[in-house]
C-alpha cells in the first residue's frame, strides 16, 4: 500500500516472511473499521507500481553513472515501460539502486539473469524481480544466468552512450549485454573436414535439426559450407538455428552453450536477425 503525506511517499506492505499464525499473537490481524485515514491527513495511493509482478529491482549501481547510461544498459534487452533511480532527498544524488519494468514481460527473467552479478567497476549489480526474495531463483533462470554470464564475459565492449565518458573516475567499461533474438549461432561444433563430405554434412544437418527441435519451434537450420572448389565462404564453421520466437532460441542457447564437442567448448550467441535474413553470416 502506498500513502502520500506532504509530497512524501510511504510504502507499507507485509514482509516476505510474514506468518499469519505468529502475527495473530501480537494483536489484531485486521485494521480497525473506525480508522479514519482522511482525518490523519493520509491518502491511499496507487499500488500498481509496487505490486507489478514484472517490476525489477536494480541494486549496486555505481553512484557516478548517469540515469541515461543506466537506462541504456537496461534497454539493451528491450524498451522500458517504467524506470526510476532512487535518489537522496537532500542531495539529489543516486542511492545506488532503482526499479524498472519492461514493456514486454517476457524480457523480465532474461534481463535479470543476464545482469544479476554483473561487475561494473568496483560494484556488482543485484538484479531481480522486486516482489521476490533474493533466494527465490527459478531453475530455468539459473540456467539462463550461467549462459548469459559466459557470453557477456566474451563480448565485453566499451559502453557507448553518444560518446559520453565519466570524468574523474577509473570505472572500467560497462558490459554491453546480448540482445535476445530468434536466431542462435553456434561455433566450435563442426570441423572443416566434415563440411567437405556430402554424407557427413547431411548427417550433421539432420542431427542439428533433431537437437534444435527439443528447445522450441525450430524453423530452419543453416550450416554454411565451402564451395565445390573448396573456396571458403562467409560463416564457414558456424551453425545457425532459427526459431519462431525468442523463448525457443533462449532455451537452445542455455542448453547448447558450454557443451563439449571434440575437446572444444561450444559457443552459443544470439545472432542479428537482419543479417541472418540477408544471408550475411560473417557478423
Amino acid at each position: 500500500m502506498l500513502y502520500c503525506k506532504q509530497g512524501v511517499s510511504v510504502r507499507v506492505r507485509r514482509p516476505t516472511d510474514y506468518n499469519p499464525s505468529l502475527a495473530a499473537a501480537l494483536g489484531p490481524g485486521h485494521p480497525s473499521p473506525h480508522l479514519n485515514l482522511t482525518a490523519a491527513g493520509l491518502m491511499p495511493g496507487a499500488t500498481g507500481d509496487a505490486e507489478e509482478p514484472d517490476r525489477i529491482f536494480v541494486g549496486g549501481l555505481p553512484y557516478l553513472f548517469t540515469e541515461v547510461q543506466i537506462k541504456e544498459l537496461l534497454e539493451s534487452f528491450g524498451p522500458l515501460r517504467r524506470f526510476e533511480v532512487v535518489k537522496d532527498r537532500e542531495t539529489g544524488n543516486s542511492k545506488g539502486y532503482g526499479f524498472c519494468t519492461y514493456q514486454d514481460p517476457l524480457v523480465t527473467d532474461i534481463a535479470c539473469a543476464a545482469l544479476n552479478g554483473l561487475k561494473m567497476g568496483d560494484k556488482t549489480l543485484t538484479v531481480r524481480r522486486a516482489n521476490s526474495s533474493s533466494g527465490q531463483v527459478k531453475s530455468e533462470q539459473e540456467c539462463i544466468l550461467a549462459q548469459a554470464r559466459q557470453h557477456i564475459a566474451m563480448q565485453k565492449m566499451a559502453f557507448e552512450a553518444g560518446g559520453m565518458t565519466i570524468p574523474g573516475t577509473e570505472i572500467g567499461p560497462v558490459v554491453t549485454a546480448e540482445i535476445p533474438t530468434k536466431v542462435l549461432c553456434l561455433t566450435e561444433v563442426i570441423t572443416p573436414q566434415e563440411l567437405f563430405d556430402d554424407v557427413e554434412y547431411g548427417e550433421i544437418l539432420e542431427d542439428m535439426k533433431e537437437e534444435g527441435r527439443k528447445f522450441g519451434d525450430l524453423i530452419d537450420v543453416v550450416i554454411p559450407r565451402p564451395e565445390p572448389d573448396h573456396q571458403i565462404i562467409e560463416g564457414h564453421g558456424k551453425v545457425f538455428l532459427e526459431y519462431s520466437d525468442v523463448t525457443g532460441c533462449s532455451n537452445a542457447k542455455a542448453a547448447l552453450g558450454g557443451r563439449k564437442f571434440g575437446g572444444n567448448t561450444v559457443i552459443a550467441i544470439y545472432y542479428p536477425e537482419d543479417k541472418y535474413y540477408d544471408k550475411d553470416y560473417a557478423a
